[in-house]
């Protein structure tokens, strides 16, 4: 079985019934897997062979759906890439890659006009040709919709993912087939999904849960998508009530910026049986605020990385009431999970260790980093660098990334909990806190706050705030109000920006 098949079988299964939806266009399985027979063709004949690399440079479209398909279709590998990426990022993944074609939309192409005539491959775009590019439309209408079959196993590579890359050079995460297959076929199973779900995917298709578990693990059970290019609060709950929606994965951020929107109770969202999250941690006050407006008890947590997969552990809809705030308890189908010492022997309850993944999910390895893979692969089981605990009844609890951890005077300090206390201040916006350098400490705690409005004596405020909340050594000492925090294009904060602003300022003084 591969990921190609996947579409053809549901073509011959379900020729009629609706596979894309993407504005006001909607498309058959029947109609897909034509245009993807198409696609790949005309790229057989531009010298796409099996074993080369396609990026797609795409938000997520019709266009996206047809080419995902057609490099498979192949026997290439397809890289996906961030649609808001710069030109010198996609650079970088491009050479690292070795991608021998890309294929962008008309919408954003034009930030990769630079690289055409430096970078050596087929450059391909929806919409007109133009000097350089050629037109994916036209590639589509000059194809031959005779049936092409993809030879490739299970054991066979599929796809590089590449990390976000928050402290340095992202990473190319290399799958095979049956990496996909395993965690698309978990997310079936554990969310009920059938040939009459209905997904919504507004989260970027670049990325591996929105791509592997959610678009892949719809198309294993002949699911409906629909796909929106871009995320909004409005477009979020517009379109769960015009399509009836009943899966939707989102960000944290999603759904804290949807439980404002003023006008949330006048959308019908009575149709979702799985609003699921993930991809960052949600502490438990935000669950249940975000479970109270939209007036759901079907929220599901979804813990994992993209090295898993990913797969990993999962805070089911009934154990929200109870746990909130917590990643689960039990390991997703096809997964096994430990929280491990220094040694890789587990930890007893309470005590704070490493989250270590073992299952089909996992990837084959780093692209082109041997290091890497076995840094980050040991004896069947992947470390993910987050640190952990489980309570009494056996549930998780994450506690940060080991890589934030602060050792301040030789006691380990954990950013995340301090940030989730600082965050219910009526006036904190949003906080990170980091380790920065001290002659006598080795690190002290400094906490970078975004705040609603200015507040005289930030510090003093803080200070007073966490007092009784966290134990005393674990409360910053040095506090910099900060217009935003850094980002990266998924979201996440760039911790070492904000470690190297402090560094900067004690080089100063």
């Amino acid at each position: 079985m591969n990921i190609s098949e996947l579409l053809a079988r549901n073509a011959r299964k379900f020729p009629d019934k609706e596979a894309i939806i993407e504005g006001e266009v909607a498309l058959s399985y029947r109609e897909v897997d034509q245009n993807v027979n198409r696609l790949a063709s005309s790229l057989a004949r531009l010298g796409i062979r099996q074993g080369d690399k396609v990026a797609l440079y795409m938000p997520n479209t019709k266009e996206f759906a047809y080419a995902y398909f057609a490099v498979l279709r192949l026997g290439a590998i397809v890289v996906p890439v961030n649609a808001r990426l710069t030109a010198a990022e996609v650079q970088y993944i491009l050479g690292h890659s070795e991608a021998k074609a890309v294929i962008a939309h008309d919408w954003i192409y034009k930030e990769l006009e630079p690289l055409v005539g430096h970078v050596d491959v087929i450059w391909i775009k929806t919409g007109e040709a133009q000097d350089g590019w050629r037109s994916l439309s036209e590639l589509i209408a000059n194809g031959t919709a005779e049936t092409i079959v993809c030879p490739l196993k299970e054991d066979d590579e599929a796809t590089i993912l590449y990390t976000s890359g928050t402290t340095g050079k992202p990473k190319g995460v290399l799958f095979t087939y049956r990496n996909i297959l395993a965690v698309a076929n978990m997310m079936a199973f554990e969310t009920k999904m059938n040939k009459d779900s209905r997904l919504l995917h507004i989260m970027p298709l670049s990325h591996s849960a929105p791509l592997h578990l959610f678009f892949i693990g719809g198309m294993y059970v002949g699911a409906t998508h629909v796909l929106s290019p871009s995320f909004s609060p409005e477009a979020l709950l517009s379109l769960v009530e015009k399509h009836k929606i009943t899966h939707f994965f989102g960000a944290p951020v999603a759904y804290l910026l949807t439980a404002k929107h003023p006008r949330l109770y006048e959308h019908d969202l009575s149709s979702v049986q799985y609003w699921t999250y993930g991809g960052a941690p949600l502490s438990s006050n935000e669950v249940q605020f975000i479970a109270k407006q939209f007036r759901t008890d079907r929220l599901m947590c979804l813990y994992g990385l993209t090295e898993a997969g990913p797969n990993g552990v999962y805070l089911a809809p009934e154990e929200h009431a109870t746990k909130a705030g917590s990643v689960g308890k039990h390991a997703a189908l096809h997964c096994e999970v430990k929280i491990v010492d220094e040694y890789g022997n587990e930890v007893p309850v309470g005590e704070v260790g490493e989250v270590v993944l073992a299952g089909e999910g996992t990837m084959k390895g780093y692209y082109k980093d041997e290091e890497k893979t076995a840094e980050a692969l040991k004896n069947g089981w992947l470390y993910t660098g987050d640190l952990a605990r489980r309570d009494e009844d056996g549930y998780i609890w994450i506690v940060d990334r080991k890589k934030d951890m602060i050792i301040s005077g030789g006691v380990n300090v954990y950013p995340k909990e301090i940030e989730d206390v600082l965050r219910t201040h009526p006036a904190v916006v949003d906080v990170a806190v980091v380790g920065v350098p001290h002659p006598e400490w080795g690190e002290t705690v400094k906490a970078f706050v975004v705040t609603a409005q200015p507040i005289e004596n930030l510090a003093e405020e803080c200070k007073r705030f966490l007092e009784g909340k966290v134990a005393d050594y674990k409360i910053p000492r040095l506090y910099e109000e900060i217009r935003e925090l850094p980002r990266n294009t998924t979201g996440k904060v760039l911790k070492q920006v904000l470690r190297g602003m402090s560094n900067e300022t004690i080089a100063r003084g």
